[in-house]
């Protein structure tokens, strides 16, 4: 095909303009399906929700997916790509709750019928996302949004309770009571996970910190407890001691005994101003000697084996007073040992954090928290008042402080499957690989079992129904429900499948009103986006498990998790191959994005401003790729456009000389090596080629930030190497071998680099491509072949330009210009240099002569090539090279020199009068000084040659005309088409 010149588009015209090609070609459709379908490769997408809009970190994670869809799918996978959206939940509840003005959980069947309330919740998710689809599309990602799974929909959610119905016949899903997490606000219990998947969670609040007194029964001596949570206090029914540790009874100045650890009676008895206050030591005695005690209530009377004091080994010595206060319905170690010892369990607060009985009924946990603490203080009860800030979990989505409850739930075993998921582990590879010995295995070796169950309203209703008697009846499938009610439903959310109930051998069944933990829905992604078991049986069994998974590292503790929780739990296996975990990306101030501090510019403006190529490569390229935290900065996308922008000048360059020569493509594209015999080309092609085997190998690996290391230094050697090089190949007039070596050279060199970069830049590379071939599409390509890599020339190369940058620093030191001819510079360390890089090296340093001397030898005789970079870890040893530079000028290379400069002004003009490249001109050069005109009349031959002039100083050109002075020297140019 014939090139045209100045053809260039800008990245916003085309990158727009390609998304509504590839829609109108359905390019996308047959980059999946002109691949076998069995060869397919699997990613699982973690869906969002629709309910928010699409920012930085979706970018990220869509980036780093639609790279990996588009590299396997160059290496021949048919790569299926559904969208996701997640539906269910708190995010979607708190949501709704929003836009309809309600304050908390009360209001649901109140102010608004619970029906109201779920079909509300419905339309919210089912409105159509047109951003999410244009800014997906802006970054480049291809994805089947028309046929996206919702967690919500019907078939998904009967997989759901497919999954549930398992679990529990194998007996690894149970009902039981434990102290969990729990939202007030939301009245709902927490998975830690869920809590714990972003810092932002644990917010630093200021709480009393309080020593409290309890009177021993019958006995004028008190045990001092200390809490830092005095709302549990009316909750009191037993305290702890440590049976082994020693403790000390002490007469304060007010007359009252104190009991204390004897460790921490020094930290413990001090004033306001954490001044020591005075003491008598009565006695010393064991913890032993206190377990079995009695103590008067602080309240109420809590009735048999109430308020008694026991021995627990987590009673340490490191803070407090050595003697903890139990309130077992909102600690976890205080439920555990009330079990053991079979003390009472009291709640004084309901589900929604109100106090429901004693003086602060009707009062707010945490506002009633200080007043708590005040009054019994003044009581006489509290003894001192401290003030700690610490860090204390909020709910995820409402921001609400949360505690510590227990509540009847439904949980998962973790516990009994713990070891399977660590083994199955060891099958996953991670990137970056610390990750997976790291905090998903401490994430594996710590969990509790998952309390699946919420107190919530719009998610997976759970399956489960009661009889009176206390009977249960999971259920496993909507068929399986009308067989046992005669009902079916077209939503089984609730309240409509709350009303259905059932007789079943003469009992009657009523549904539970709980709800599922979203994250369960979440986990169940890999079959229920397929509605496994009851359709695509083949499809997901034939690709499980699947290949990758990507999600930032937050989802190490909660998607990673319960995928792998869930699906190792039904199928026995791990549930996908590989997976790659990114940073957090932050504003420009190194803080969370956030409108109110205005540290970020909005995603769609940065792509516009510059290109979503630049945007996908400074993020794939960044710290992100190995988990790590990175400020995004509108100045390195620019930074990262400029550099892609020298891709387009070696276009414009082969252009701009194919379209004055002619010069045609012969519309195949395979590797010219061979075929060519000048050094310059063998090395570039041997630099790309070793670049595509690097970004295959590091892809292979999974390491995209690796992979795209060594690109840009590529895209330099091409562009300010390898084309700068070789311009006066491609300016001389004529036909010849080189030239047409040249041309093909650069012409190879673009097809294939669009090729490679396809998948990271999909803009770029699409329009370079098309530009150059006049193909459909470079996606529709597969990954090209390797290609040949001399790495004896590219070592012999790499020591060239060392001597050439050490002979520039030495000019540098002498402030010695490179137009500045010398007369020599002598290379130690290649004595066998080739003459053509001999030339090389005499032309960049601009000197007459270069002389040879042996150095300390890089290679032995007996040693190939391949055996020295082994050696040197792959790279090249370059340290034995040495440059001398002869620096005196003579007159006649000072009158050279001016010759050079003389030259660049010329060629400024040129520019500067709008001239083309191949234009021949007149031209005329006017001084008055004698040097200038000596230059002139040695050079003249020179000077119209480089400047293609067709005479010079025979006339006086009326197009253009300047005047400047050269090394002080004052000079006229005139020059004209000639």
């Amino acid at each position: 095909m014939k090139f045209q010149a100045n053809n260039r588009r800008k990245a916003i015209e085309y990158e727009k303009d390609l998304v509504l090609q590839w829609k109108k070609n359905n390019t996308f459709e047959k980059s999946v399906e002109q691949r076998p379908a069995n060869n397919a490769y699997v990613f699982y997408d973690g869906p969002p929700f629709l309910t928010g809009k699409p920012h930085h970190g979706h970018l990220l994670g869509s980036t780093v997916k639609d790279i990996i869809a588009r590299y396997w799918t160059m290496q021949g996978k048919r790569v299926e790509r559904a969208w996701g959206w997640d539906c269910h939940g708190l995010p979607a509840e708190v949501y709704t709750e929003k836009k309809l003005g309600i304050q908390d959980r009360r209001d649901i069947g109140t102010k608004i019928s619970l029906e109201d309330y779920i079909l509300t919740c419905r339309n919210n998710m089912v409105q159509t996302s047109t951003e999410w689809e244009d800014t997906i599309d802006r970054i480049g990602r291809w994805v089947d949004m028309k046929s996206a799974y919702r967690t919500m929909d019907k078939n998904y959610m009967e997989s759901v309770w497919w999954a549930f119905k398992q679990l529990y016949d194998k007996g690894q899903i149970y009902e039981g009571e434990r102290v969990l997490l729990y939202c007030t606000r939301d009245a709902t219990p927490l998975s830690k996970a869920e809590v714990t998947m972003d810092a932002g969670s644990y917010k630093d609040v200021s709480d009393p910190s309080v020593y409290v007194k309890f009177k021993l029964t019958g006995e004028d001596r008190y045990l001092m407890a200390w809490t830092t949570t005095p709302w549990t206090l009316p909750a009191n029914t037993a305290v702890a001691v440590n049976k082994n540790a020693d403790y000390s009874e002490v007469r304060l100045r007010d007359g009252s005994n104190v009991i204390i650890a004897t460790e921490l009676l020094a930290k413990v008895l001090t004033d306001e101003k954490h001044n020591a206050v005075p003491f008598t030591l009565l006695k010393t005695l064991k913890g032993s000697e206190l377990v079995g005690k009695s103590y008067d209530p602080l309240f109420t009377d809590r009735g048999d084996n109430a308020h008694k004091v026991w021995h627990a080994d987590y009673v340490t010595m490191e803070n407090g007073t050595g003697i903890v206060h139990l309130a077992p319905a909102y600690g976890e170690e205080d439920y555990a040992l009330s079990k053991e010892q079979g003390f009472p369990f009291v709640s004084v607060i309901d589900a929604n954090g109100f106090y429901s009985e004693g003086e602060w009924q009707g009062q707010n946990v945490w506002e009633a928290n200080k007043p708590i603490a005040k009054e019994l203080h003044h009581r006489g009860i509290v003894w001192k008042i401290d003030y700690v800030v610490h860090s204390y979990p909020h709910c995820y989505r409402c921001g609400t402080r949360l505690m510590y409850r227990a509540h009847p739930s439904w949980f998962m075993d973790i516990a009994g499957q713990r070891n399977l998921m660590l083994e199955e582990n060891e099958q996953i590879g991670w990137f970056p690989e610390h990750l997976k010995h790291g905090r998903f295995q401490k994430t594996i070796e710590t969990a509790p079992d998952w309390n699946l169950s919420r107190d919530r309203f719009w998610a997976t209703a759970m399956p489960v129904w009661k009889s009176e008697e206390g009977d249960i009846k999971v259920v496993g499938s909507y068929a399986e429900l009308k067989e046992l009610s005669g009902v079916e439903l077209d939503d089984y959310h609730r309240p409509w499948v709350d009303d259905i109930e059932f007789d079943l051998d003469g009992k009657h069944y009523t549904r539970i009103d709980k709800v599922l933990d979203c994250w369960f829905e979440s986990g169940s992604m890999p079959f229920a986006q397929f509605h496994y078991p009851f359709e695509n049986v083949q499809k997901f069994e034939q690709n499980y498990p699947g290949d990758f998974i990507v999600e930032y590292v937050g989802q190490v503790r909660a998607w990673f998790y319960y995928v792998h929780a869930v699906n190792t739990a039904l199928f026995g296996s791990y549930a996908f191959k590989h997976v790659n975990v990114t940073g957090n990306i932050a504003g420009n101030d190194g803080r969370k994005m956030s409108k109110s501090y205005g540290n970020y510019t909005d995603p769609n403006e940065l792509m516009d401003s510059y290109s979503a190529d630049a945007l996908r490569f400074l993020l794939m390229s960044s710290p992100l790729m190995n988990g790590e935290d990175f400020a995004l900065l509108d100045k390195d996308v620019q930074d990262v456009q400029r550099k892609l922008a020298m891709i387009w000048n070696m276009y414009d360059f082969f252009t701009l000389y194919a379209s004055v020569d002619g010069w045609e493509a012969s519309g195949e594209h395979r590797d010219p090596s061979a075929e060519l015999t000048n050094p310059l080309d063998i090395w570039v092609l041997s630099r790309l080629h070793q670049t595509q085997q690097h970004l295959f190998a590091k892809m292979n690996e999974y390491d995209i930030s690796g992979a795209l290391e060594p690109v840009f230094t590529f895209v330099d050697d091409a562009s300010n190497w390898y084309v700068r090089r070789s311009r006066r190949r491609f300016w001389k007039s004529g036909d010849d071998a080189d030239k047409a070596d040249a041309y093909k050279t650069l012409y190879y060199l673009l097809v294939r680099l669009s090729m490679i970069l396809a998948p990271f830049t999909p803009f770029l590379s699409e329009e370079l491509y098309q530009k150059l071939t006049g193909g459909e599409s470079v996606h529709l390509l597969d990954w090209p072949a390797p290609g040949e890599i001399d790495e004896k020339l590219l070592y012999e190369m790499a020591q060239v330009r060392e001597f050439i940058n050490q002979g520039l620093s030495l000019r540098a030191a002498n402030r010695l210009k490179v137009r500045q001819p010398l007369a020599s510079v002598t290379l130690y360390g290649f004595p066998d240099m080739s003459s053509a890089f001999q030339e090389i090296v005499a032309e960049e340093l601009n000197v007459k002569a270069v002389e040879l001397m042996p150095g300390a030898p890089a290679i032995r005789p007996e040693d190939s090539f391949k055996e020295v970079l082994q050696k040197h870890d792959g790279t090249y040893s370059l340290s034995h090279l040495r440059t001398e530079l002869d620096i005196t000028i003579t007159a006649e290379l000072e009158r050279e020199g001016l010759m050079r400069e003389l030259v660049r002004q010329i060629q400024t003009a040129r520019k500067a009068a709008g001239l083309n490249v191949d234009d021949r001109i007149e031209l005329s050069i006017v001084s008055e000084d004698e040097e200038i005109l000596r230059v002139l009349q040695e050079y003249a031959e020179i000077i119209q040659s480089e400047t293609l002039a067709t005479n010079l100083n025979e006339s006086t050109p009326d197009l253009y005309e300047t005047q400047l002075k050269i090394e002080g020297f004052v000079v006229q140019i005139f020059l004209g088409k000639s």
